[in-house]
């Protein structure tokens, strides 16, 4: 399994924890796996962690090429089959391995290019999810976590009948005594980075203090861009009313998740949207944008929450849900009753049933290095 980071990665989030999950089940299963991941300053080389094993070689971008090399030179021995993840851009397995190559997608990176990059890396970037990795991968099976991905994957030139979906799983919550706040607070979870534009609960919050003035915002979690968020957060108004946790423990997560009054979800794109979903095992409806992907799945609007286009619906169906008690609890229940729905054995089992399938089937030969490098060229000289 080549994914660019692992859990313990300071940058690690529900995407790693979602790979790792699979392999510990796989492993559990029997069989012998590998997650080969970036290096990051105190991880180890090598590491064995509930059966399944961890190389970490390179960073965030040689981490590619390290594992391209490893699988050539046959370092990481020969594989039945190699999951791919693609998080924004593959790891070009398929030019150095003859087995079958399964292709992971959590969700596509269209919106989330520009946010991150510059105009001409956003462009590049752009290119070689959407143009060149269908091309190369056109044989392959793919994974995702939602139907909502496998739509825009499809859009991409994926053939549909190549596409599974096996959604997120969802582990128990732990036990809290934590009662549900006597004021208004809503919760933000998940890594702290500008995809997942935090700033838009800030600013719902800064519009609706007026009105209520007990409210409080909770955001969980760490992240490069914290320091900006709470810059944001005081610029807005809001810092005397914003609590940054950090990171937390499993514990003190769903703790906060119990005192919440609801969820906002502002992301500009998600695969599934795990943090809804662990929200929903204490009734909290979430509010998030329906054009993120996978939130529009993981949230059943009107049901479990509620989707909306822009900010200023956000805000409004915040406040709506803020001074709606009945409605508030009727959503959060749903939601509870929802996420009970997806468990991770469902998901491992999902993920033995295709690994097993596209191993029983005949594994074409792989795209030649020199096609690839054809294709890359191509891309230059039409910039």
């Amino acid at each position: 399994m080549l994914n660019w980071r692992d859990t313990l990665h300071p940058e690690g989030g529900g995407s790693e924890r979602y790979v790792e999950t699979v392999a510990a089940g796989l492993a559990a299963a029997g069989h012998d796996v590998t997650v080969f991941c970036a290096a990051y300053p105190g991880g180890a080389r090598h590491e064995w962690r509930d059966g399944y094993r961890i190389v970490r070689r390179g960073g965030k971008l040689t981490v590619y090429a390290r594992a391209l090399a490893a699988l050539a030179t046959r370092r990481l021995g020969r594989p039945d089959v190699v999951v791919d993840v693609q998080n924004g851009v593959p790891f070009w397995s398929r030019v150095a391995v003859r087995c079958p190559v399964v292709v992971l997608v959590h969700h596509v990176h269209r919106e989330q290019w520009g946010v991150v990059y510059r105009r001409a890396i956003a462009r590049f970037g752009w290119w070689l999810e959407s143009w060149l990795a269908p091309r190369v991968y056109r044989r392959s099976q793919y994974v995702t976590v939602s139907e909502v991905t496998r739509d825009e994957l499809t859009g991409l030139g994926v053939e549909r009948a190549r596409i599974d979906v096996v959604h997120n799983g969802t582990a128990p919550a732990p036990p809290t005594t934590v009662a549900r706040s006597a004021t208004p607070r809503i919760c933000v979870l998940g890594r702290l980075v500008p995809h997942k534009q935090v700033e838009h609960a800030l600013a719902a919050a800064a519009r609706l203090r007026h009105d209520w003035p007990d409210l409080r915002v909770s955001v969980v979690g760490s992240g490069w861009w914290a320091q900006q968020l709470v810059a944001a957060a005081e610029r807005l108004g809001v810092g005397d009313i914003t609590e940054f946790h950090g990171h937390v423990d499993e514990q003190a997560k769903h703790d906060e998740l119990a005192r919440s009054w609801l969820m906002v979800a502002p992301s500009v794109k998600e695969g599934w949207g795990l943090v809804v979903v662990e929200g929903a095992q204490h009734e909290l409806p979430a509010v998030g944008y329906r054009s993120a992907g996978g939130i529009a799945e993981s949230i059943v609007d009107g049901e479990t929450g509620v989707l909306v286009d822009d900010l200023d619906q956000l805000t409004r169906a915040v406040g709506e849900l803020l001074a709606d008690d009945a409605r508030r609890g009727r959503l959060g229940r749903a939601a509870a009753r929802r996420a009970a729905e997806f468990s991770w054995a469902s998901t491992v089992h999902g993920w033995e049933q295709i690994l097993e399938r596209v191993c029983a089937e005949r594994s074409r030969p792989p795209l030649r290095a020199a096609t690839a490098a054809t294709q890359l060229s191509l891309f230059f000289r039409q910039s």
